[in-house]
């Protein structure tokens, strides 16, 4: 069995974080914003080899996506499946920056959680948490299986 990395989690946040903004950026140049989603699901989460437990911030009547067609729902929101998207992954995002205040590594797997920081096309930062756990696959690629994220307690 291949043991998961510290390098090999923060790889797989930076091209989580990369593909966000190459799906904005589709969407605002006009090209194909939904492959360019579709990609970013195919490559980095675990859907159709087990359970992805995935609990997007902005999901409240349809809270878990444990689908390929309701997380392209969340990023997108072009495939109609869940009325509640407004396409999170499409509102012009230009940099996503992970802080990771925990990493647990054990063998094939690795679950991460702190807070990642998107920049709006103002240059604001909106700060998410977020734990992510993660399986290596039968290539060795470092794969999603749990993804939560929350906004800060406003209290």
């Amino acid at each position: 069995m291949t043991t998961i990395t510290e390098e090999l989690v923060i790889a797989a946040q930076k091209a989580w974080g990369d593909g966000i903004v190459r799906i904005a950026a589709a969407h605002t140049n006009g090209e194909d914003f939904e492959q360019a989603a579709k990609d970013h699901i195919d490559n980095l989460y675990n859907y159709g080899a087990s359970n992805v437990l995935f609990k997007p911030t902005l999901a409240a009547d349809v809270q878990f996506r444990g689908t390929f067609d309701e997380a392209l729902s969340y990023f997108v929101a072009s495939n109609g499946v869940c009325g509640e998207d407004g396409g999170f992954a499409i509102k012009g995002w230009t940099a996503v920056r992970f802080e990771n205040t925990a990493l647990f590594l054990h063998g094939g797997t690795a679950m991460a959680m702190g807070n990642y920081f998107f920049t709006d096309p103002q240059g604001d930062l909106v700060k998410v948490e977020y734990s992510f756990g993660y399986v290596l696959n039968d290539a060795g690629e470092v794969r999603i299986v749990l993804h939560h994220s929350s906004m800060p307690y406003a209290g």
